[in-house]
């Protein structure tokens, strides 16, 4: 049941008419259900099964769903071969694809579970750096298995607050702020959003969300651009916060191209007219969303701080280059640091970025794992396979059955067929690398990381079919 607060200031706010139809949609429609395929790893639209209903008009790599599969057991899914997302938040690419045409550097900075930072990696251009910052530790460990199953190399992820990041001296010429919310515009999706929603809630989270947003104003380059999101409907933590933005921090806001097919909703708050961009449920084909895009006044410069010398890395182990020969694709363009015994390869491109924050927050993930040294071994890690960087020649490959694939991913023992090469294995489903084994003949170790693993011993009667990669990869 709605809260009664909630409907009297919502109505109040909408009007009859309108809120009739959103009223409609929360209570009497179900919520769609809908994917963005990741075309970084070549799955388009023709790889999707019958089980598609129809594309997302504002992202040209999503699409509906007839009904909602058992994604956790489809070993695509854990592959990267796409995203579940709630469509109206796939807003976000349209505003991208508009506004970004060279390489930039961006911050996601409130990111978890990743949704938002893997569009935005797939729709920036190439050269561009994805910064995915979390502050809640759980949720970024979440962030930094997610954006490694999407498998584009230019991501850092980091675990900090945005004060953390006004500190740093890092700047960015896009910043995502989809701020934490009410949450009205998840009531149909998640109960506990409504148990969790009063008008104190309200006031609590207008006012930490312009905390958020002055912090991270701080980090935008003169010329840059802010995404401002939420997934709320009221005015004081959408238009309200708008207009603080701009009249405050000096803040122009920009227009979106959108069609009047998709039924977006604009400004709702009397006397202001700027262009914001409201998906409604019952209205627009999916849950609520708010978003505006505001460019910060001044011209762009590309100047960063320069890294400060480290004696040690954090945690009291020096950082050391290694010189290895990388099972990678165009190898060359990185460079690799050994901590803690892992490699990791980093694109030389933004080894300075990666320095700075290195050096003034907290690096959950970054570039491409290769491994971890174990006795005389590299044991292969599973960003690399998921990577698209990754060179398959370089490893002995496996293709999995539908049952071991999600034995796999139960981090189960699996038993490869006699004549696989011993040592590490890549193994794939459907063409597409899940991660490695090491293969001692009469078993293989599973070397899937035991916090990624599927925990639920039920078993599907037959394999989910939403998209079919095979017959292009």
């Amino acid at each position: 049941m709605l809260p009664e607060d909630f409907i009297r200031q919502t109505k109040a706010l909408m009007g009859e008419g309108l809120w009739a139809t959103v009223l409609d949609g929360l209570t009497n429609q179900e919520p769609p259900t809908s994917i963005r395929l990741n075309t970084l790893k070549g799955i388009g639209r023709d790889h999707l099964s019958a089980t598609s209903s129809g594309i997302v008009p504002w992202c040209e790599s999503g699409c509906y769903l007839n009904e909602r599969p058992a994604f956790t057991f489809d070993p695509c899914l854990h592959a990267g071969a796409y995203y579940v997302q709630e469509a109206s938040s796939m807003f976000l690419d349209r505003v991208l694809r508009q506004f970004v045409d060279r390489p930039v550097q961006m911050l996601d900075l409130c990111a978890a579970p990743g949704g938002k930072s893997t569009l935005a990696r797939a729709a920036l251009p190439e050269g561009s750096l994805l910064v995915s910052n979390e502050p809640m530790r759980n949720r970024a460990q979440i962030l930094a298995e997610n954006t490694q199953k999407w498998g584009h190399e230019d991501i850092i992820v980091t675990n900090n607050y945005p004060k953390d990041y006004r500190r740093s001296g890092l700047m960015f010429d896009v910043i995502l702020t989809d701020v934490p919310c009410s949450g009205e515009g998840m009531f149909r999706k998640d109960s506990g959003a409504i148990d969790e929603w009063s008008l104190q809630n309200v006031e609590q989270c207008w006012q930490l969300q312009r905390e958020i947003v002055a912090d991270a104003w701080q980090c935008l380059k003169p010329g840059g651009m802010l995404i401002y999101s939420t997934c709320t409907f009221n005015t004081k933590e959408n238009e309200e916060n708008v207009r603080w933005i701009a009249e405050e921090l000096s803040g122009e806001i920009v227009a979106v191209d959108v069609d009047d097919s998709w039924n977006i909703t604009g400004s709702l708050l009397v006397g202001f007219e700027a262009p914001v961009y409201r998906f409604l449920p019952g209205k627009t084909l999916g849950e609520g969303l708010f978003m505006a895009v505001i460019r910060k006044k001044g011209s762009s410069s590309d100047e960063q701080p320069k890294p400060q010398k480290k004696k040690k890395a954090k945690g009291g182990v020096p950082e050391r280059k290694k010189t290895v020969t990388l099972p990678l694709i165009d190898a060359d363009r990185f460079v690799t640091i050994e901590k803690n015994g892992r490699l990791v390869a980093i694109p030389t491109s933004w080894k300075e970025v990666f320095d700075i924050a290195s050096a003034k927050l907290h690096i959950v993930h970054a570039g491409v794992t290769i491994g971890e040294t174990k006795g005389k071994d590299l044991v292969p890690d599973v960003s690399l396979a998921l990577s698209r960087c990754l060179c398959r020649k370089a490893f002995p490959l496996c293709e999995l059955s539908y049952e071991q694939a999600i034995a796999y991913l139960r981090r189960e023992t699996i038993t490869l067929p006699e004549g696989v090469q011993r040592g590490f294995v890549l193994v794939m489903y459907q063409s597409m690398p899940l991660g490695f084994v090491k293969n001692i003949g009469a078993r293989a170790n599973n070397l899937y990381p035991a916090e990624w693993k599927i925990r639920s011993s039920y078993m599907p009667e037959k394999a989910p079919e939403i998209v079919v990669p095979e017959h292009s990869l």
